[in-house]
């Protein structure tokens, strides 16, 4: 939708961009962190306004064609293809098949999308479905001389923090004026070997699940009335954020804004249940990212390309979030998390998949039945980096991942907003329940992302 109005995006041209420089075929396994995920697809985009130079306008898809060949020479596994080994273990090809790459035109302008719903304005339509290879672009002119630039990466290959470095690396290429000091990707995947012999700790047992061990999945409802899981883009202004750092601390105990974001937004989603529900287990995860906690002193997880990923959830009773304070619910969210933001931790859980291989484990978050009460999972995502993803062109006016992740549940990123200051813009997958009772009782913290906010 477009301010209330369809649009229609025409795709005029199709192309893979290979890699600048010839490629020794080779095969690139996954590590154990890697075989954690689920064959999924990951969607990020940056909106660009019009440029006032007409000849940078018509050379803008020359650019980002030449400097993402050129990036794919050190990111060269998003230029392979993803196919299985003998054990049926996903891994990389890396035969530089390229990457898709679509030239598209929209029919409306940078100041009608509705960005507050990606599902009408940016699924199937800005973001590329991707059919082939590792990763998809599509570049999309809007009526304005604006521009839309989107990526669709399959997330075995690459989390957020790997997509940010190549993301940044491609604009750096692109952008005369932006300086080469880029930070070589690691494909190393010695650096995630599992111990000989393995130590697993049985708390990961209940993160991780055999695929296996799954009951089958559920039939899908095909009557109307069944709540169904949507995205929205929303922002949270700075000092609705210190606000609630400031209820969700206590005893001089300062919690940290992601922390607090979190408990609030748990007690948010058990608040929307009603009935007997309020007995059932309300719970959520968040994603924490390894690399610092396998550093060791050396920089070299640092510029790692790959998952290096844990999901550790909390589960509570809806009665209990919903009478207790927000402190105590931030405490319950400081508490499962500290479990997992160790050294151990990880090295147990590489452990735990070389245990199950080759069965694939899965986080049971992923794959929590909606009988057994709501569940949604925080990544943070404070690294994005919207303002250096700069083609030459200028800084994007807003840019997200768009994640509609395929479990069954729900799934919220927060990450900086492009106006610099200090506001949250959060992007939100969750069931439709669920955000009409935060947009009642918590619209004064999460307001629709609009295009007049931005600019």
């Amino acid at each position: 939708m477009a301010g209330g109005r369809e649009f229609k995006v025409s795709k005029s041209k199709q192309e893979v961009v290979a890699a600048a420089l010839p490629l020794q075929e080779h095969w690139l396994p996954l590590s154990n962190l890697d075989l954690l995920l689920p064959p999924v697809d990951v969607g990020v985009f940056f909106c660009y306004k019009n440029h006032n130079s007409p000849s940078v306008t018509a050379a803008r898809v020359g650019v980002l064609k030449k400097a993402l060949a050129q990036a794919l020479v050190t990111y060269y596994a998003f230029s392979g293809e993803v196919v299985a080994n003998s054990v049926g273990e996903p891994e990389i090809l890396c035969n530089n098949r390229g990457v898709d790459f679509t030239e598209a035109f929209a029919d409306v302008e940078l100041k009608e999308l509705n960005l507050h719903n990606p599902d009408e304005s940016i699924e199937g339509k800005l973001v590329p479905n991707k059919k082939h290879g590792v990763l998809a672009v599509q570049a999309t002119e809007l009526k304005c001389g604006g521009m839309v630039v989107a990526c669709t990466f399959d997330h075995r290959i690459a989390d957020a923090y790997s997509t940010n470095m190549l993301l940044i690396s491609w604009a750096k290429m692109a952008n005369s004026k932006s300086p080469l000091t880029n930070k070589v990707p690691s494909f190393r995947r010695s650096l995630l070997n599992p111990r000989r012999p393995g130590q697993i700790h049985p708390s990961l047992n209940d993160m991780y699940v055999p695929v296996t061990s799954l009951p089958p999945p559920p039939k899908m409802e095909t009557n109307g009335h069944e709540d169904h899981l949507i995205s929205r883009i929303y922002y949270v202004a700075a000092e609705q954020l210190i606000k609630l750092q400031a209820l969700a601390s206590s005893n001089g105990c300062k919690r940290s804004k992601l922390e607090s974001f979190c408990a609030f937004l748990w007690k948010m989603v058990a608040g929307s249940e009603t009935g007997n529900d309020v007995k059932k287990l309300c719970k959520m995860g968040i994603v924490v990212d390894g690399r610092s906690r396998l550093a060791d002193g050396n920089d070299l997880m640092s510029s790692y390309v790959g998952n290096v990923l844990s999901i550790p959830f909390g589960g509570k009773k809806i009665q209990e979030l919903n009478e207790k304070s927000l402190n105590w619910v931030a405490d319950e969210v400081h508490e499962f998390l500290e479990c997992a933001v160790t050294k151990e931790h990880f090295l147990g859980l590489i452990d735990w998949v070389e245990a199950h291989r080759p069965v694939p484990g899965l986080a049971k978050i992923y794959c929590n039945g909606s009988k057994e009460g709501p569940a949604f999972v925080v990544s943070s995502g404070q690294r994005f980096p919207v303002s250096k993803v700069d083609f030459g062109w200028g800084a994007p006016v807003f840019g997200s991942y768009h994640f509609p992740w395929g479990g069954s549940s729900g799934y919220v990123m927060p990450m900086p907003s492009p106006v610099g200051n200090g506001d949250w813009v959060v992007y939100m997958h969750m069931l439709k329940g669920q955000l009409d009772v935060i947009e009642k009782k918590a619209g004064h913290v999460f307001k629709p992302l609009t295009i007049g906010y931005l600019m």
